[in-house]
């Protein structure tokens, strides 16, 4: 098993690095080393991103795919996200995301967890999108 970091900003003008010191201090406090990190400025809105593809075709079966925040792998559209999701459940790879870990065990064991995990990602994402639309829609 190894762990990628996905480290996403909106913008070019926003820091996708500003996560790292919360990932790195969980990596340290489990006990994880990271097998590479991923570092993109493309909106989460977009399904087209170079380094979260890369890194889901760097995955083997029971990887981790690390992330800040629920919504740095995805604000897509539910089409788009089932998509997305499709390709990670392909993979076998494991969504751990630092601002779930008090609701579902990081460690995904058993079925009840896994089934819990993946309800929440799909209600979190879809909220994500929402929270996009809104915002896009405020500033028009």
């Amino acid at each position: 098993m190894f762990i990628r970091a996905y480290l996403r900003a909106s913008t070019s003008e926003q820091d996708a690095s500003r996560a790292r010191s919360g990932l790195d201090a969980f990596a340290v406090e489990q006990r994880l080393r990271f097998a590479a990190r991923y570092v993109e400025n493309q909106s989460g809105a977009k399904l087209r991103r170079l380094e979260l593809f890369r890194l889901l075709n760097d995955c083997e079966p029971g990887d981790v795919l690390l992330v800040e925040q629920v919504d740095r792998p995805s604000r897509l559209t539910s089409p788009d996200w089932m998509r997305l999701l499709g390709l990670i459940d392909a993979k076998q790879v494991r969504i751990v995301a630092l601002d779930l870990l008090h609701l579902v065990a990081p460690d995904g064991t058993g079925r009840m967890f896994a089934a819990v995990k993946a309800m929440i990602l799909d209600v979190l994402a879809a909220v994500a999108r929402k929270d996009y639309e809104d915002c896009h829609r405020r500033q028009a």
